[in-house]
């Protein structure tokens, strides 16, 4: 039964992700610019008859509609087209870009939940005690603070002035490490390159630290409220008359129940981390999908945008899609 609803899920996603589609089809086509007068405008004069071949060969020459089925039936077979500026197939600089998002995403996550979940339990524990009101301020300093402004502010303090950590990129150079699967972490460990481990580390503490801070914030919030309304149920009062201590009556009864709402936080937070890090790939120099899309966007590069917007889609939905599994595991009454 549980393998039927997820398939009904996951069959959801097809006109869920044909919309996002559509849309973000529909706004490239409106944004104002050609992306042939770009280039030609680039490349220095040219004749009306380079640029009708050009406008020829992307496709642009076509009625909208013409265009769309094109954009649809070739990402529905995988081909995602070619980029019209670096005149790749979308989907290689995509797969050569995703490694470094998701390692920066999965910093940040760490970095999050590191933060967030002591912190969260803690302050639900010590409710309006000192602790819980500087951890509670400390979280809205978070939310409040723009990841961009953290970032710049974090480069300048640990990079400039104390020199302890790189500015940008991912590794450095000299580190000489061999490239298996793209993620710069995870092939240090494969190959066992220790210098280039800690250099990939120490390029990945600031930009997750600067992405992942709202993200601890907010993960730290919504955990204390869900902690602190279930430490006030009749189950913890028993368990706690048992005389089970206290540390085994929070995390064991207490913290799985209060992860029910903490989880879609979490969830729907891994799709930010992922869709959302734009800004923080520029600021640091971090070769991802964000640097990818913002270059993209001005260039007008519409098979580039689209193929990213797609991926960034996707994720949300996966993440959502693995949120709602989990939920039957955490509380089996939970169904799709």
């Amino acid at each position: 039964m549980r393998a039927v609803k997820v398939l009904e899920r996951i069959l959801i996603t097809i006109p869920i992700m044909l919309g996002v589609a559509t849309i973000v089809f529909l706004f490239m086509r409106l944004t104002p610019g050609d992306p042939v007068d770009i280039m030609m405008g680039e490349a220095g004069f040219v004749s009306e008859g380079e640029i009708e071949n050009l406008r020829r060969e992307f496709h642009l020459d076509k009625p909208l509609w013409q265009q769309w089925l094109l954009f649809v039936g070739g990402a529905l077979r995988g081909n995602l087209g070619n980029s019209y500026t670096q005149k790749q197939p979308v989907a290689a600089l995509i797969a050569e870009r995703l490694p470094a998002t998701v390692e920066l995403a999965l910093g940040a996550l760490l970095f999050a939940l590191i933060i967030a979940v002591p912190i969260g339990i803690l302050s639900a524990v010590k409710q309006y005690s000192l602790i819980d009101r500087l951890s509670m301020a400390g979280a809205f300093v978070g939310i409040s603070l723009p990841a961009f402004w953290l970032g710049i502010m974090a480069i300048l303090i640990f990079s400039v002035k104390l020199k302890w950590l790189p500015v940008a990129g991912r590794i450095d150079y000299q580190a000489g490490l061999k490239v298996i699967t793209g993620f710069y972490v995870l092939d240090s460990l494969l190959t066992g390159n220790t210098q280039a481990l800690v250099s990939s580390l120490k390029h990945l503490v600031l930009p997750s630290a600067s992405l992942g801070a709202a993200m601890a914030a907010i993960v730290a919030r919504v955990l204390r409220s869900s902690m602190v309304e279930v430490l006030r149920q009749d189950y913890i009062t028993l368990a706690r008359a048992k005389g089970q201590h206290e540390f085994w009556v929070v995390m064991r009864h207490a913290l799985r129940n209060a992860l029910i709402p903490t989880v879609t936080v979490v969830g729907l937070q891994t799709g930010v981390l992922l869709g959302g890090n734009m800004i923080v790939e520029t600021v640091f120099g971090w070769p991802g999908l964000g640097r990818l899309a913002v270059s993209a966007i001005y260039a007008r590069d519409f098979p580039l945008v689209q193929g990213v917007v797609m991926v960034y889609a996707f994720t949300y939905v996966a993440a959502n899609l693995l949120v709602d599994i989990l939920y039957t595991y955490l509380n089996p009454k939970i169904t799709f």
